[in-house]
C-alpha cells in the first residue's frame, strides 16, 4: 500500500526567474509530499502577506544584507513557518548570519539537488513541529502543575472550583467547562462555569436528569467515563439530548468527581466535572480524557480538605462559644447562689440564737425559708447542667406513662407557702389527659421554671391559672398570670440563653430556665407560644404530643 503524501504550501521568493523555476521543477516531482507552491520575486513578495506557509525559500544571492531586513519582516509576518535560505558559495557568511538571525536553515545553490531541498524542506518543518508541540506540552504541564497546586493549597472550595474549570477550559481550549454538584435526590445544581463568550452561561441552574435516579449514579461510582464525540451520532437519550441542547453543546467530556469518607466504605458520587464544546462536534483524545480524571481526583481531596477545616473551623467556634457560655454560667449562678444562701444563713441563725423563744409557726416559717431556698439552689444546678446538655445537643429523652394532673398538684404544693402569699393558684383538666407518655425530669423542669416565673414576676398578686387539655394525640398545657407581663420587644429574644425581659429590674433570675424549656418541649416533639403585654400579664401554651414522635423504650 502506497504511502500516502503530505501537503505542504511553500513560498519561493527569488532574485533571479530561472533559479526559481529550478526550484519549483525540483519540488513537484517530490516522492514524499505534494506541494502547492507560490512564487515572488524580491520586489513582489508584499503581495503574498495573506497566505500561509508551511516553508518560505528566500534567496539571498545579490540581495546582500537586504535580504536580512527581509527575513526579519518574513519571521513576523509568518511566525509558525520554516525559512530557509539560498545563498552562493561565496556570500555563505551572509546566509550563517541569516541563521544567527532566526533563519531555521541555509542551501548553497551551487550544490542543490531535488532531493536536497526536498529533505531539507521536511526536515525543518518535522523539526518545527516537534518543537511547537515541545513547547506546547511544557506549557500545558506548567498549566496543570500550577492548576493542581491551587487546587491542593486553597481551602475555599467555591474558589478552587472556580480556578479549577477556568484551568481546564484553558487547557483543553473548549466552549465549557464546569462543576456540578449533587443533591440527595440525585437532581444538580451547576455550581462552577468557565464558559466562552457568545455562548449561554449555566451557572446556577439545577438539571434534573432521570439517568442519575435509575442506574447513572451506580455508573459513575464505579469510576464511568463519559466523552461523546457528537451528540447526535452517538444514540443517546432524547431527553438527553433536549438538555444538552439547552446550552448548545455538541460534545461532551465527564468525569465523576467521587469522594471517599472512609477505606471501608465505597465511594460516594459528589459531582461531575464537565467540559463542552459547543461550536461543533469534537474528538476528544486519551490525554484529555487523563486530565480530566486527574483533576477530577484533586478536586475530590480540596473538597474533603475544605469540608473538614468547615468541620474544624465550627468546632472550634462551638468550643469558643462553650467556654463562653461556661464562664457565663459560672458567672451568673456565682451571682445567684448569693442571695438564697444568705436567706438560710440568717433563718439558720435566727433559729440557732432564738430557738427557745420562737412559737412552732415562726420556726416552721424558718425552716421553710431554708428548705425553699435549698429547694431554689437544686434547680438552679439542674438549669445549669441542663442548659449545658441543651448547648451540647446532649438531653436525651427517657420517657414514661405520667399523670399530669399529679405534677401539676406536687409543683403547686411545693409553691404554696413561701411564694404565693399574694397569688391564688388553680389547676383545671379537660378531656382526656391519660395515657401520656413523657420525661418526668425534664417535664417537671419544664414546668416548674414557668410556674416559678409566673409566681416571681406576679408581684403584686393575682390568679395563677394553670390549664390541661387533653386530645386524643395532643396535650395542652396553658400557665396564664396576671402579672409584670413582657415588653413585645422582648418575646422573640426570650428563649435564647440568658436573655430575660428587659423590665425585670432586681428580680433574681439567670436566664437559663426558658432556653431549657423550649429545648425540652421540642425534644418531646412539641411547642411553646408565649403572649405577653406589659403590666397585662403572661399567657403560656405548651403543646405536646401525648407519646414523643422517636421510637422509645418507657423506662419504669
Amino acid at each position: 500500500m502506497a504511502e500516502e503524501k503530505t501537503d505542504h504550501n511553500v513560498l519561493i521568493i527569488h532574485s533571479s526567474t530561472a533559479e526559481r523555476k529550478i526550484s519549483l521543477q525540483d519540488l513537484q516531482h517530490g516522492p514524499h509530499c505534494r506541494y502547492s507552491i507560490i512564487e515572488a520575486d524580491l520586489a513582489e513578495k508584499e503581495r503574498c502577506h495573506q497566505e500561509w506557509f508551511d516553508a518560505i525559500l528566500l534567496d539571498l544571492q545579490g540581495a546582500d544584507t537586504d535580504g536580512l531586513q527581509i527575513l526579519d519582516r518574513l519571521k513576523i509576518q509568518y511566525p509558525g513557518t520554516v525559512i530557509i535560505v539560498l545563498a552562493s558559495q561565496r556570500n555563505e557568511q551572509l546566509a550563517i548570519r541569516a541563521i544567527e538571525n532566526g533563519a531555521h536553515d541555509y542551501l548553497i545553490t551551487d550544490q542543490l539537488s531535488p532531493e536536497l531541498i526536498q529533505r531539507t524542506i521536511r526536515s525543518n518543518i518535522k523539526h518545527l513541529q516537534l518543537q511547537n508541540q515541545l513547547q506546547a506540552n511544557q506549557k500545558r504541564q506548567e498549566l496543570i502543575t500550577a492548576l493542581t497546586l491551587n487546587i491542593r493549597q486553597s481551602l475555599v472550595l467555591d474558589e478552587t472550583l472556580k480556578t479549577t474549570v477556568e484551568g481546564v477550559r484553558q487547557l483543553l481550549g473548549c466552549d465549557r467547562v464546569l462543576a456540578y454538584q449533587f443533591s440527595p435526590d440525585m437532581s444538580g445544581t451547576i455550581i462552577a462555569e468557565s464558559v466562552q463568550a457568545g455562548y449561554q452561561t449555566s451557572l446556577g441552574q439545577t438539571v434534573r436528569d432521570s439517568y442519575f435516579q435509575d442506574q447513572g449514579a451506580q455508573e459513575y461510582c464505579k469510576g464511568r467515563i463519559q466523552w461523546v464525540d457528537d451528540i447526535y451520532t452517538a444514540n443517546l437519550d432524547p431527553c438527553h439530548i433536549k438538555l444538552l441542547e439547552q446550552f448548545n453543546v455538541r460534545a461532551i467530556l465527564v468525569t465523576p468527581i467521587l469522594l471517599q469518607d472512609s477505606h471501608k466504605t465505597p465511594p460516594r458520587l459528589w459531582g461531575l466535572l464537565v467540559a463542552h464544546q459547543c461550536v461543533g462536534p469534537r474528538a476528544w483524545i486519551s490525554d484529555e480524557t487523563k486530565l480530566l480524571e486527574m483533576l477530577s481526583l484533586h478536586i475530590a481531596i480540596a473538597i474533603q480538605q475544605a469540608q473538614l477545616l468547615e468541620q474544624t473551623q465550627t468546632a472550634l467556634e462551638k468550643a469558643k462559644a462553650l467556654s463562653a457560655f461556661k464562664s457565663k454560667i459560672l458567672t451568673t449562678i456565682s451571682h445567684e447562689y448569693n442571695t438564697p444562701l444568705t436567706a438560710i444563713k440568717a433563718a439558720a441563725e435566727t433559729l440557732r440564737v432564738h430557738s427557745n423563744s420562737l412559737d412552732s409557726s415562726h420556726r416552721d416559717r424558718y425552716l421553710s425559708i431554708i428548705e425553699y431556698k435549698a429547694k431554689y439552689l437544686s434547680v438552679l444546678v439542674k438549669d445549669m447542667l441542663l442548659a449545658n446538655q441543651a448547648d451540647l445537643d446532649q438531653l436525651q429523652l427517657k420517657p414514661m406513662d405520667i399523670n399530669l394532673e399529679r405534677l401539676f398538684s406536687k409543683l403547686i404544693d411545693e409553691h404554696q407557702d413561701i411564694e404565693t402569699d399574694n397569688n391564688h393558684i388553680s389547676l383545671t383538666s379537660l378531656g382526656n389527659i391519660d395515657n401520656f407518655v413523657g420525661d418526668l425530669g425534664l417535664l417537671q423542669q419544664v414546668f416548674e421554671n414557668l410556674l416559678s416565673n409566673a409566681i416571681k414576676y406576679s408581684l403584686e398578686g393575682g390568679d395563677i391559672q394553670l390549664v390541661i387539655v387533653g386530645e386524643a394525640t395532643q396535650i395542652t398545657c396553658h400557665i396564664n398570670d396576671e402579672g409584670m407581663g413582657i415588653p413585645e420587644a422582648d418575646i422573640p429574644y426570650l428563649f435564647q440563653v440568658f436573655r430575660r425581659g428587659s423590665n425585670v429590674g432586681e428580680i433574681p433570675g439567670t436566664g437559663l430556665g426558658l432556653n431549657i424549656v423550649k429545648a425540652a418541649v421540642e425534644l418531646h416533639g412539641g411547642s411553646i407560644v408565649v403572649k405577653s403585654k406589659q403590666g397585662k400579664g403572661t399567657r403560656i401554651k405548651v403543646e405536646l404530643p401525648k407519646r414523643p414522635k422517636e421510637n422509645f423504650t418507657l423506662h419504669n
